[in-house]
């Protein structure tokens, strides 16, 4: 289990969080949301490392990870799939995916086979450059990159930002599938409702930085979390 509890993050004397906590467990998806710019990007990169946070506690497993670095909480399985997908558009889509061996032992570096199962779109694109493949092919790309680690705890930012909706429908379908296997948590932060709700065992709201909204989804209230989505 991921615990978050509260948490304060800063960038110079700019607050970006406030207090924030949040849970994910294995077999689950939480599903983080709020409008832009309200801190949903800085939780998960004080997640997994790239932001320090300058109050509060975030444990993993039972272990305190607060102060551990990316690499670290990496090895011990926690992967980022970030805002933007980040893929490296020289390098061929098998090159992105052996990216992800850094954070494995030897005898685990290599693509599994379930990758290709689960986007059966990549093993026909193997050797085309990352650049070359559409947006949504291209985040395709950053999810199986993150699964290759074989990883805990997913954490996913926007995975549905400027995709097709046929794509939109297969990352679903993944994610369900990742979670229901209960060997997996799944921490989500999205901007599209209708995506989250399907998805979403838990969903925390953010506003200013702070947790304005939480439970679990089945209990959701769609028009009080909608006014927080609305510009």
């Amino acid at each position: 289990m991921l615990a978050v509890n509260a948490i304060d993050l800063f960038y110079g004397a700019s607050q970006a969080l406030k207090r924030v906590s949040v849970r994910a467990d294995k077999g689950a998806v939480t599903c983080v949301l709020g409008r832009n710019g309200v801190g949903k990007t800085s939780l998960l990169r004080a997640i997994v490392g790239q932001h320090l946070v300058k109050a509060g506690r975030i444990e993993w497993e039972g272990a305190d990870i607060t102060g551990a670095a990316p690499y670290q909480r990496a090895a011990r399985g926690i992967a980022y799939v970030p805002q933007g997908r980040e893929i490296f558009p020289l390098l061929t889509v098998e090159e992105n995916l052996e990216t992800g061996f850094s954070a494995l032992p030897r005898k685990l570096r290599h693509v599994p086979d379930e990758i290709f199962h689960l986007f059966p779109v990549l093993k026909d694109m193997l050797r085309r450059r990352g650049g070359d493949l559409s947006g949504g092919q291209q985040q395709q790309l950053a999810i199986a990159r993150a699964l290759v680690t074989r990883p805990r705890l997913l954490v996913l930012d926007e995975p549905t930002e400027g995709i097709q909706p046929s794509i939109i429908r297969d990352i679903e379908n993944v994610i369900r599938l990742l979670a229901s296997r209960g060997d997996m948590a799944i921490l989500l932060v999205e901007q599209y409702f209708d995506f989250a709700r399907r998805l979403a065992d838990d969903y925390v709201v953010l506003d200013r930085g702070a947790v304005v909204a939480a439970g679990r989804a089945a209990d959701m209230v769609e028009a009080d979390v909608r006014g927080h989505l609305s510009v």
